[in-house]
């Protein structure tokens, strides 16, 4: 499937998180432990906030080679400081590998990015993008399930409701999956932000939900080990949410239980249970 990051909290550059953990999402590129795939070489993606007040729309880059030898991705990463980033390794799934598939996905202040599958997607991309708003459908640029599921959560009302808007879309992709003979269409996990807060979703039609984790808060970290120096750096709000752990530090990682979602702002996190709900 794919790899992927949230980070929200005291500016960092992209490096750090990208490439100086032990077991970073560029290690991940090559070698993921939890992922359905070992290798995840089918296009990158980056988006992030800048600390501007200003600027509310995030930058996007996105390419379709691998992340692990992309100099661009490396060039970036050690220029631009960030205190709101998305990062994705895309392995596809079978729609094409192009760049307009590449996550995260962006539209106006909004960032989405997916690691799983929506189970016979070819057969039911016409019914399912059919039901995308309009005005929205017009800006929706590539062919995977990932963008038309932010698309449908946006016209069930992400702006105004995002927790009620993904399970609105997830509700209505298993009744269209259903509807064609899918038991178990939809296999998830999703971070969704619009720059202010992040929210980080783990679904599963049946089976076992990919694996996503977040980090232990600052300050009890700082208390578990006071001599790691970096941890003194980070403000209090600092999070990370991932597909699987950056490293094997003791008590750095939490996982997120099943049909679950967090939300983080300000560095408070909430933790909820998650139910698809009918369209």
């Amino acid at each position: 499937m794919c790899r992927w990051l949230a980070y929200t909290g005291t500016p960092v550059l992209l490096d750090q998180l990208l490439y100086k953990p032990a077991h970073s999402l560029i290690d991940q590129s090559l070698h993921s432990r939890l992922g359905v795939e070992t290798t995840n070489g089918d296009g990158f993606g980056i988006g992030w906030y800048t600390q501007e007040p200003e600027v509310h729309t995030p930058a996007i880059v996105r390419d379709v080679g691998p992340a692990w030898n992309n100099r661009t991705l490396r060039e970036i990463a050690e220029h631009v400081r960030s205190p709101l980033c998305f990062a994705h390794i895309r392995a596809s799934t079978g729609t094409a590998v192009q760049q307009t598939n590449c996550h995260p996905f962006r539209h106006g202040h909004w960032m989405w990015m997916h690691n799983g599958s929506i189970t016979g997607f070819h057969g039911l991309r016409r019914e399912l993008c059919m039901a995308v708003d309009p005005v929205l459908y017009l800006a929706m640029e590539g062919t995977t399930d990932s963008e038309a599921m932010f698309f449908l959560a946006l016209t069930f009302g992400l702006e105004e409701d995002p927790p009620g808007a993904v399970a609105r879309m997830v509700g209505f992709v298993e009744q269209v999956g259903r509807k064609h003979g899918i038991e178990a269409p939809m296999q998830m996990t999703v971070a969704v932000t619009d720059g202010s807060a992040v929210w980080a979703f783990r679904y599963a039609s049946a089976g076992v939900a990919r694996s996503l984790f977040y980090s232990t808060r600052v300050e009890s970290l700082r208390a578990l080990h006071p001599d790691l120096e970096y941890l003194q750096e980070l403000s209090d709000d600092t999070r990370l949410i991932v597909s699987e752990p950056l490293g094997d530090l003791p008590g750095a990682w939490n996982e997120v239980p099943e049909h679950c979602y967090g939300v983080v702002q300000g560095g408070q996190g909430e933790m909820h249970s998650f139910t698809p709900l009918a369209v």
